[in-house]
């Protein structure tokens, strides 16, 4: 008897489906072969920080005595519910998962979590936990969800260590985030005074949107002038736009410079036209579906992942976080058949094998985004999933299209007296090809009406123009960012090489499968917003990232993806799960040790004693402040013009009146050094 542990109870429905004539029990299916069951997502949690203390669960309030806490072994538990009792349902679930493991018949255990890291460990955490002598464990591995990739996949199943460094990989993830999430998330809270949430991922997430839109709140516009002549030619607009720009300043200089030009003549100089055949886009991966729903119809990311998981897991489609655009070559059969299918349905495809489209090198564990051999029925799918079902067929047949796309590419040369020449390019579509399933928005650009030899008019002028800031993060270009951080915004998709080594060493901020929910959580803390496909920094947010960065924290993009390119090791083999911890423990050991030395104390500190009405001076959220407000108004702010006021300075300014030389930074961006000392008001004055 074979036991199979699928992750979630749809799962387990249907592989029961691909498997055929089973039972349903209480919590399980079963037939004379087969046993399937089912966790909850996650039945297992870290334990907390009280759990390794051993501090009383009814007085647990974050203190300092228990930080930084680093688990000799991680433990888990049990799942609670949120306000933290013990999930009732869970326990039975596990309980039911825990006889069918340990029955005398069952022979072999399938870990049949979804096809990720996160999948991976769920299930062997259960059978981990629950397993008391070893038996026969597999893997069942799913790019899909139809029953005949179910029943084809229960016949190739591997031994479950081939997944080892698959495990490894999700473990050492898991205890990472756990370390940073829980020790800087209670250091930053409680020296704040407030809730602040600090983790791997999510503050280089907010971090990034704070820092473009300070960007443009700081952004000054200059005037300029371009050279522009749209004189007509023959009845038709013509313009030209010239390289040379002028400042605020010259205009008279620009005015000139358009006299002279308006003396020349412009002639064309050059005509070409070519027919060439235009590849429609990649197949979607996760992210280029989110940006494309994005964009087109201002869908949420965590709308559009819900729904395609919805439709991945009623098997229309295959898995859903996946990081590929590409398809596997051994997938050639299973794709001849699906297109096959497709073509049935009306669509004019036929199989391609082209290395354009299926590509083993750009596929790490999953490939792209595709409809499967089922295919929804008229009125089954609703209209959300209509959406995105739609979206993902289109361009799957776009891509197989039997007919391809034609286009004209035109160019025009115009010189201008031999000084300058300018280029008008045009476009048009001959042949629609794919164009018909997707993209057909696009339109035609023609040139004008010239031919060789023709003198073309001008009549160049100053305009007038400003530069523009920065745009705001949308869904689309947040999501390209966190894919490959340290690309140029500007540099050309057409080779994506760089793209997939980058994903491949761990470079991008959070993955597939987590972005989303970091994204959703931060928007929950009211660290970011998302207007219309538009994010915004929030008041939290700006908190959050001012606090950290006035705390010496630094969890921006370079330490993020130090920390995602460790976890590829990991999954490489390279290196263990240990070294991984290790390297985020003495990231974190540095903060506590940084802040013991020099730091600016905690939310409630007692500093010293006021210097103006004796009472006690009290370490607040945003400063030093006594504690009798209502009478006294000795204060000193954390920060002053760019400079953290630690705890050491601000007892100098209460003991004996003056703190040490320190730098700041003045309101036009000069740096200056100064003291601060207390007046006869005691009020802070600089001393230079």
């Amino acid at each position: 008897m074979i036991a199979i542990i699928a992750e979630k109870p749809s799962l387990a429905r249907n592989i029961v489906e691909g498997i055929g004539k089973m039972t349903k029990k209480n919590g399980y299916y079963e037939n004379s072969e087969y046993i399937v069951t089912y966790a909850f997502g996650h039945l297992f949690s870290l334990c907390d920080v009280e759990d390794y203390t051993g501090e009383s669960s009814e007085k647990r309030r974050w203190n300092m005595n228990s930080l930084p806490c680093y688990p000799e072994t991680f433990k888990f538990k049990l799942k609670n519910q949120s306000d933290g009792s013990a999930d009732e349902g869970v326990k039975k679930q596990f309980g039911v998962i825990s006889a069918i493991l340990n029955r005398d018949d069952v022979t072999a255990i399938v870990n049949a979590g979804d096809s990720d890291r996160e999948g991976e460990i769920i299930i062997r955490l259960c059978i981990e936990n629950a397993l008391k002598t070893p038996k026969k464990l597999l893997r069942l591995w799913l790019p899909d969800q139809t029953p005949q990739t179910v029943a084809k996949a229960l016949a190739e199943m591997k031994e479950e260590k081939f997944y080892d460094d698959l495990a490894n990989e999700g473990f050492s993830r898991t205890y990472i985030d756990w370390l940073y999430g829980v020790n800087l998330t209670r250091f930053a809270s409680l020296k704040s005074g407030t809730l602040l949430r600090v983790g791997r991922v999510i503050v280089p997430i907010v971090k990034a949107v704070y820092d473009r839109d300070r960007e443009i709140e700081n952004f000054k516009p200059e005037i300029y002038y371009a050279l522009v002549s749209d004189a007509e030619t023959n009845g038709e607009k013509v313009e030209l736009v010239s390289k040379y720009k002028f400042s605020k300043n010259e205009k008279r200089k620009a005015e000139i410079c358009c006299e002279r030009m308006n003396a020349l003549k412009a002639i064309v100089t050059d005509k070409k036209a070519k027919k060439e055949v235009v590849s429609a886009g990649k197949l979607y991966s996760l992210t280029k579906l989110q940006n494309y729903l994005g964009k087109k119809y201002k869908t949420p990311m965590e709308t559009s992942l819900a729904v395609a998981q919805k439709l991945y897991e009623r098997g229309f489609i295959s898995y859903p976080r996946t990081n590929s655009e590409y398809l596997a070559t051994n997938e050639k059969d299973k794709f001849k058949t699906i297109i096959s299918n497709v073509k049935n349905l009306g669509y004019n495809v036929e199989f391609k094998d082209k290395k354009n489209i299926f590509d083993d090198s750009k596929i790490e564990a999953h490939s792209a985004l595709t409809p499967t051999y089922k295919i929804p029925s008229k009125g089954e799918l609703s209209e959300e999933e209509s959406l995105v079902y739609s979206a993902i067929l289109r361009r799957f047949t776009a891509v197989f299209c039997a007919e391809d796309c034609i286009a004209e590419r035109s160019e025009l040369t115009i010189s201008l007296g031999g000084k300058e020449d300018y280029v008008i390019k045009g476009s048009s579509i001959l042949q629609p090809g794919w164009t018909k399933y997707d993209g057909g928005d696009k339109k035609d650009k023609l040139l004008p009406k010239l031919e060789k030899g023709d003198e073309v008019n001008v009549n160049f002028k100053p305009l007038e123009k400003q530069t523009t800031p920065p745009k705001h993060y949308t869904i689309e270009t947040l999501n390209n960012y966190l894919k490959n951080p340290f690309k140029d915004d500007k540099s050309s998709d057409e080779n994506d090489d760089e793209e997939y080594k980058a994903i491949f060493k761990g470079l991008e901020l959070g993955t597939e499968a987590t972005r989303t929910g970091i994204i959703d959580n931060a928007k929950k803390s009211n660290y970011i917003s998302l207007k219309k496909d538009v994010y915004y920094i929030e008041n939290g947010g700006r908190f959050l990232i001012e606090q950290l960065s006035d705390m010496h924290i630094s969890m921006d993009k370079y330490k993020t993806s130090q920390l995602g390119q460790a976890l590829k090791k990991v999954y490489r083999g390279e290196i263990s799960v240990n070294d991984c911890v290790d390297m985020a423990k003495t990231e974190i050991s540095e903060v506590f040790d940084r802040d013991k030395a020099d730091g600016n104390g905690f939310f409630g500190d007692i500093i010293g004693k006021c210097p103006k009405c004796g009472k006690n001076v009290i370490r607040g959220r945003y400063g030093y402040n006594c504690e009798d407000r209502e009478n006294c108004d000795f204060k000193i702010n954390l920060n002053i013009l760019g400079c953290p006021i630690t705890k050491k300075q601000a007892e100098k300014v209460i003991i004996s009146g003056e703190t040490d030389k320190l730098k700041f930074t003045s309101k036009s961006g000069k740096q200056f050094d100064a003291a601060l000392k207390l007046s006869k008001e005691y009020k802070l004055e600089f001393k230079f």
